[in-house]
């Protein structure tokens, strides 16, 4: 009698975890192989190829020591792990650095969603006098007098192709639509694989959406719906203001997209960031004020949903998001074109 109640139980258990499964599955979307990618720009492998080359050139800097990469490192999270990013001259930028990897699922760029398109914020921060600070045309004119880049440009752009703006952009914005994170713990599960998330990370998942959490970090990029390019996912942060962590990490003293657009129903708007790889990203929001992945879900609870957590729903949302890490393309870096003698006087 007692073996046949232990294998009713154990008939039982795995019942229920079916079920759990099947509701998952049902609800949640594992990230696809490829980004939506602009009519304009198809991406290419020589497009790819010289992106990656301009995306770790520091010469695409005003002073020769800043790349794309410097900010964004894609040898591991795709940041830089400082609140805010040093730029040329050791300027700080007034924001954390977000991860470039799985950026390409976003609907716009950018903390303050101010770039429609990845093209746009490639070209941003080469201009920005903080981060890259390069004047309008220097970068052209830089990239144009390193004449091994030509060959480059013409395998990406045609023979005929100019070394401009607009295809630099276009070159580092192919790159980086390679910058996806696919098959996770998280994918598996939702793609049947039952044993890819252990129970905590189950009990984690079930959690994130019974607290509400999705309602925001929705979508298989965990930022929202898919949405044309542009249009933007676009939340109030934070949405509870008398929260404590609100003044404790100086939530309401960046206005978000109203800094940019002056419009007072801007105020503290802002982009829906990926959730995925966060084990890589600390430290976490806009301001990279708050140093671990617990003490981020207690704030999102609180400032978002006017809740409390327990330590083990904390616990279960964190191993949930652990689980949300995903598989990093190897990444090579690139031997880039000799800077030639003229450039140095």
């Amino acid at each position: 009698m007692k073996m046949l109640r232990s294998l009713i139980t154990t008939i039982l258990s795995a019942a229920l975890l079916l079920t759990s499964t099947v509701t998952f599955a049902a609800n949640w979307l594992a990230l696809p192989d490829k980004p939506p990618t602009p009519a304009d720009n198809p991406t290419t492998p020589a497009k790819v190829e010289l992106g990656k080359m301009l995306f770790f050139d520091p010469r695409l800097s005003s002073t020769g020591t800043v790349s794309c990469f410097s900010c964004h490192n894609v040898m591991e999270g795709g940041d830089d792990h400082r609140s805010t990013s040093v730029g040329v001259h050791g300027q700080l930028g007034g924001r954390n650095a977000p991860t470039v990897w799985n950026a390409a699922f976003l609907s716009v760029q950018f903390w303050d969603g101010r770039a429609p398109t990845l093209e746009a914020q490639a070209a941003d921060p080469i201009a920005n006098p903080i981060e890259m600070g390069m004047k309008t045309g220097l970068a052209v004119d830089r990239i144009k007098k390193i004449s091994g880049y030509k060959p480059y440009f013409d395998d990406a752009f045609g023979p005929d192709s100019q070394v401009t703006d607009v295809n630099i952009a276009k070159a580092i914005a192919s790159y980086e639509r390679t910058l996806i994170t696919p098959n996770s713990p998280f994918d598996k599960f939702v793609n049947g694989d039952q044993k890819a998330l252990n129970a905590q990370q189950q009990r984690g998942m079930q959690t994130f959406a019974d607290t509400g959490c999705v309602m925001c970090h929705s979508g298989a990029n965990f930022s929202g719906p898919a949405l044309p390019l542009g249009s933007g996912f676009i939340m109030r942060f934070p949405t509870y203001p008398n929260s404590p962590y609100v003044a404790q990490y100086h939530l309401l003293d960046d206005g978000g997209k109203a800094v940019q657009t002056g419009k007072i129903e801007d105020q503290n708007m802002w982009r829906v960031p990926t959730l995925r790889n966060l084990v890589y990203t600390a430290p976490y929001l806009h301001n990279g004020l708050v140093k671990s992945l617990p003490e981020t879900v207690r704030v999102m609870a609180s400032t978002q949903l006017d809740k409390t957590l327990t330590d083990a729903q904390v616990g279960d949302i964190v191993a949930f998001l652990q689980g949300l890490t995903g598989e990093f393309p190897q990444q090579i870096m690139p031997r880039l074109p000799p800077t030639p003698g003229d450039m140095l006087e």
